[in-house]
Order: C-alpha cells, then sequence, then structure tokens
C-alpha cells in the first residue's frame, strides 16, 4: 500500500494570543489571523499540505476558538476527521496524545503529520519533499522531527544535534534548550545543529508505544477524555475532569527528549514560527530601506520598521528598528528588539481586567460576528453581521431594548409570536423582555446596526431559550 495513503495530518489549533497583541487576542489568536496573505496562518497551514495524498485532517482546539476555526475550514472548503476541544491547556504532548487516538478509534494506523497552526513556509516544494523523507522514516518506526537549516546564530529557539546517518535523515544526537548568542554561533559554524521547529511525523501507535512508556499517567488520562468524549456538532468534546488530570508538558519533555527512536529531518524551506513581530517583518516582504507595512501606511525617512495599520491611516517620520501597530481600539509602539516583551503589556491588562486582553472590538461567533462602534451612558451601538442561513439564538434580555436598522440583505425577525422580514434601510424594535431571534434568510450578509438602550448592557444579560449551536 502507498504509505501516502495512511497518513493524517493533526492540526495544533492553541495558542494564548500575547505575544502579536494587539493584532492577537485571547479570544482570536495569531493562528486565526491573516498576517501574511488573504488566508490566515491556520488556512495556510492546512493549504500547504493540499499536495501531499493524506486523510482529512483532525484538529485540536482550544474551546472557545472552535466556530471561528470551523468556519475557516469551511471557507477554503475543507473537510475535517475531528475537531477536538482542549477543556483546559496541557500543552502539546497531551494535545498529540488525543489526536493519535482518536486517529487509531477504527483501528488504523495512520502515519501522524504534526503541524503548529501558526508557522509559515514559503517554499513548498522543498516541505512536500521533507515530509516525504519523515513518513518513510516514520514508517520504519522512527518518531521525526524537522529541524530547520540556521542561517544566522538564533537565541530564541533550541536546537537539535543531528547524529548518525539515515536512510532519509539523522538521528537525533541531542535536543539542545535555547543558547547565548555565543552558543549559538558555534552550533551555526558547525554546521551540526539544526533549529526544533515543533514539527513531527510518527505512527499514531509508534507515539503511544513511548508514551505509555515515559509518561503513562498522560497517556491514561488522555485515554479517558477520549473514551468520554462528547459530540457537539461538529466538535468532540473531551471529557473535562480527565483531560485536567493529565500532566501538563511538551512533546519535546515528554517523549522526543527520552526516546531512542527520536530522528531528525532538515528542512531549508523559509520557515518562521511568527512568534513575534520581530519574526513577521523578518518574515514579510521589504521595502529598499528594509521596511514592511501592511495597511494605509505612509513613511518618510525610516529604516527597518514594521508598520501594520487595520484601521486608520498610520505616519512614521525618522525613525529606524520600530514596530508600530494599530487596531480599533489600541495601538503598540515598541523598539523591534523589544517587541518580546509585549506579553508583559498583556498580563498588566489582564491584571486590571481590560477588555482589550481578550477580545477585539469585532467578536466573533458561531453566526458571525458584532463589533462595538460607541458606548455611553445607557446605551450601546454595535455593527452586526449574520452569515447566510444562520440565525442567532432565540433569547430575551432583561437589562435593555434593541433597536435594528438592516443596512445590507435581509433579516427575518421573531419578536414574541410574530415573524416577519426586514430589509435594507428598514428598522425594527425589540422592547426589553421580549423573546426574540434574528435569522439571515439571504445568500448574502445580513449587516445591521443595533441600537441597545438600558440599565445593563453587558453580554451576559442573554437568556437563550433555543439555540441550534447548543449554547442553551
Amino acid at each position: 500500500m502507498d504509505l501516502l495513503q495512511i497518513v493524517q495530518p493533526v492540526i495544533l489549533c492553541g495558542g494564548a494570543g500575547s505575544r502579536l497583541w494587539p493584532l492577537s487576542r485571547e479570544m482570536f489568536p495569531k493562528q486565526l489571523l491573516s498576517l501574511t496573505n488573504q488566508h490566515s496562518l491556520l488556512q495556510n497551514t492546512i493549504l500547504r499540505i493540499r499536495g501531499i495524498k493524506s486523510a482529512e485532517p483532525i484538529l485540536v482546539s482550544n474551546e472557545q476558538h472552535r466556530f471561528i476555526v470551523a468556519e475557516q475550514l469551511r471557507a477554503i472548503n475543507v473537510k475535517h476527521d475531528g475537531i477536538l476541544l482542549e477543556p483546559v491547556g496541557r500543552n502539546t504532548a497531551p494535545a498529540i496524545a488525543v489526536a493519535a487516538l482518536h486517529a487509531i478509534r477504527h483501528g488504523q494506523d495512520p502515519i501522524l503529520i504534526v503541524l503548529p497552526a501558526d508557522h509559515t513556509i514559503e517554499h513548498i516544494p522543498q516541505f512536500e519533499e521533507a515530509i516525504l523523507k519523515a513518513v518513510n522514516l516514520a514508517s520504519e518506526g522512527a518518531l521525526v522531527t524537522f529541524g530547520i537549516v540556521p542561517k544566522h546564530p538564533e537565541t530564541g529557539y533550541g536546537y537539535i544535534r543531528q547524529g548518525q546517518a539515515m536512510s532519509a535523515g539523522f538521528k537525533v544526537s541531542a535536543f539542545v534548550e535555547k543558547p547565548n548568542l555565543e552558543l549559538a554561533k558555534q552550533y551555526l559554524e558547525s554546521g551540526e545543529y539544526l533549529w526544533n521547529s515543533g514539527m513531527f511525523v510518527f505512527r499514531a501507535s509508534q507515539f503511544l508505544a513511548e508514551l505509555a512508556t515515559f509518561e503513562p499517567h498522560m497517556l491514561t488520562a488522555c485515554q479517558q477524555a477520549v473514551a468520554e468524549a462528547s459530540q457537539d456538532l461538529d466538535f468532540i468534546r473531551l471529557n473535562k475532569e480527565a483531560f485536567a488530570a493529565s500532566p501538563d508538558n511538551s512533546i519535546d519533555y515528554a517523549v522526543m527528549e527520552r526516546t531512542t527512536k527520536a530522528a531528525v529531518v532538515s528542512l531549508d524551506a523559509a520557515w518562521n514560527d511568527i512568534g513575534s513581530f520581530a519574526a513577521l517583518w523578518q518574515d514579510a516582504a521589504q521595502d529598499t530601506q528594509g521596511n514592511a507595512v501592511k495597511g494605509d501606511v505612509l513613511l518618510e525617512d525610516s529604516k527597518n520598521c514594521y508598520v501594520h495599520a487595520t484601521q486608520r491611516l498610520v505616519t512614521v517620520v525618522g525613525a529606524e528598528d520600530l514596530i508600530v501597530v494599530e487596531t480599533a481600539d489600541a495601538v503598540l509602539v515598541a523598539p523591534r528588539h523589544a517587541v518580546q516583551d509585549v506579553k508583559k503589556i498583556v498580563s498588566r491588562l489582564k491584571q486590571t481586567k481590560r477588555a482589550e486582553a481578550t477580545a477585539h472590538r469585532r467578536v466573533y461567533r458561531p453566526w458571525g460576528y458584532y463589533e462595538g462602534i460607541d458606548q455611553g451612558q445607557r446605551y450601546q451601538v454595535k455593527r452586526i453581521g449574520v452569515n447566510p442561513e444562520a440565525s442567532l439564538s432565540l433569547q430575551m434580555h432583561h437589562h435593555r431594548a434593541e433597536h435594528w436598522i438592516v443596512v445590507n440583505g435581509t433579516a427575518e425577525v421573531t419578536c414574541e409570536d410574530k415573524v416577519y422580514l426586514v430589509t435594507e434601510n428598514q428598522s425594527t424594535y425589540i422592547p426589553l423582555g421580549h423573546k426574540h431571534r434574528l435569522r439571515n434568510v439571504g445568500k448574502i450578509m445580513l449587516e445591521m446596526i443595533e441600537v441597545q438602550s438600558g440599565s445593563y448592557l453587558g453580554e451576559d444579560d442573554i437568556v437563550r431559550f433555543e439555540d441550534v449551536y447548543g449554547r442553551t
């Protein structure tokens, strides 16, 4: 049998959304953002393996991102073999374990290609060639990782030392922690070291066997979490109590650094893990002055800057090595060498319970999105977008009334026992305490302006009676 017929991608979609703030947020982390082209990093991760003959991918996602992940797959017409929802974060080893257990549930034993959803790879043919080498090694029982051929002495990555040559790669001699600059220079000069990419290829049963040897408690917890999982629409909800009982550990520490079966395939394909705005600048197209820009940006007498505008014109004059990122509700300005410290800003925002740490002004829901426009004492204005044929829940509010103005599309409105259509340039009023529902009955996006008024306007003032997304 062709090995590629039993290959299955596993896409790791977790992420906290702190290193690329304010573009990424806890509720909308970087893997869901379009940073390098019209597709998100998640979509690009899946699209770049479309040339490899394989089964439908398994995705492991944070529960709160589930609807966005599903929608992004639908947008690129990709089917999946399960979106596993982590009720709590437990690092990469348990995430991969539950995916491997899911992959063998019908008695199959595929070779898994484990890919984080937040990498960029420019040279796809070289990537595909490396995958084929790794698949062949995995078919012989190896647990394979990809080592990135280093281009400069990098202190932000772990390293892999190549050992004895194998048929399509090398045995792993050692995994090395992030070095200081002097040691990184020595690694580069030796030619024996590769950057640790965090991508893996192995047979599902082989990984689970090694996990049983080194982390039996983790495997037991993951087995129980999968066995007691529940189906919810497109999603598989892992048992929360069982999964939370798993040790929190990365695949490197749990398995790869302890197994004798570790192998490495070198990869030279313009890889980047987009771990900071400095990495994003490095990955982006630059002008003759070394500047990379996105959005409505004007630069004057500036060099080696990354400037990203999402809502407004951003101008920069006389700057060098600067990062400027503008969103609807926040602006970041930092020297390029200090952007790793943006996590400290996010931590302070969380400590003071600022909403900017967790969500954008535009918040995505399974039916579409809403976006805050204005807010004052006893009123709030939102822009609402409802996907074609999608519907909000049948709901009621105790503290607010709502006025809806349709600006594009056609809305079917339910208000108590009345059901009626509201079309472009028409409006309707939903009194406080009335059961109501909004549905897009058309084939184009329904766009509305919603004006809320009342004594309390929080998102938790909602009582759901019926919901197609299982949120009642």
